[in-house]
């Protein structure tokens, strides 16, 4: 995915992140055509996050730190497997992304594709934006994104029959930033140039059909996936209401 688009994205939800006490989500649940809320019915596997977390510098320019964000990409699937115990549905073995894989490759199209219909769900929680949707059998509109048949691949590689991909980028105040974002509060009068932000898109896909049957964005300006807690705290939070019994 585009890094800087996903960047751009972020400023947008800076703002709804900043009216809410703690967290603001937008979760959606896909439903069948008889216009009731899809079920999970299987196993479900972890693909390795997309997780980069950065320190935001004294001129508000995001340095990534890989040890930072190694450590994210550790603790969040043990968050995950924390969160899920006691589901009826099981968790297969996690997916981890081999680092030398092409993107032209039809598992390189799939992670693609999936990045690109992140960036379509993001976009779409924005006020006066419209769901990719289409009606059902009472002709109301239901949530309608799908990865297509190429997801295939992943439920013969992994055995499980869906798979919840997770994108996050997550920002700390430098000491410099803390120490301008004082300064500009008592110059301008209360005026705030923004520090560190938690941002994320998770949804869960139906590996037979592709369908994203359910989907939730985070916007926060606190957390901290740097610890197993932190890690804890935003699992709880990116997979609210997900329909997993």
């Amino acid at each position: 995915m585009n890094i800087r688009h996903f960047s751009l994205l972020a400023v947008l939800v800076f703002g709804l992140a900043a009216t809410a006490a703690n967290a603001a989500t937008r979760t959606r649940v896909a439903t069948d055509e008889s216009g009731k809320q899809v079920k999970v019915n299987g196993s479900i596997v972890i693909i390795e996050p997309d997780i980069e977390l950065s320190i935001v510098l004294a001129g508000g320019m995001n340095e990534p730190r890989k040890e930072w964000s190694d450590t994210a990409r550790r603790l969040f699937p043990a968050a995950v497997h924390g969160q899920m115990q006691g589901k009826q549905s099981s968790l297969a073995p996690d997916y981890d992304i081999p680092d030398d894989l092409d993107p032209t490759s039809q598992l390189g199209q799939v992670i693609r594709l999936y990045d690109a219909v992140a960036m379509s769900i993001a976009y779409s929680t924005m006020p006066g934006s419209v769901l990719a949707t289409k009606k059902d059998a009472k002709g109301k509109l239901r949530m309608d994104w799908s990865l297509g048949p190429g997801v295939s691949l992943l439920r013969e590689q992994t055995g499980a029959d869906y798979a919840l991909f997770t994108y996050i980028r997550d920002s700390y105040t430098s000491g410099g930033r803390a120490a301008l974002r004082v300064i500009g509060f008592l110059m301008t009068g209360g005026a705030d140039i923004g520090g560190g932000t938690q941002f994320g898109v998770t949804a869960l896909v139906d590996l037979r059909t592709g369908q994203v049957v359910w989907h939730n964005m985070l916007a926060k300006q606190t957390g901290d996936l740097r610890t197993a807690e932190g890690a804890k705290a935003t699992v709880r939070q990116l997979l609210n209401k997900i329909p997993v019994e």
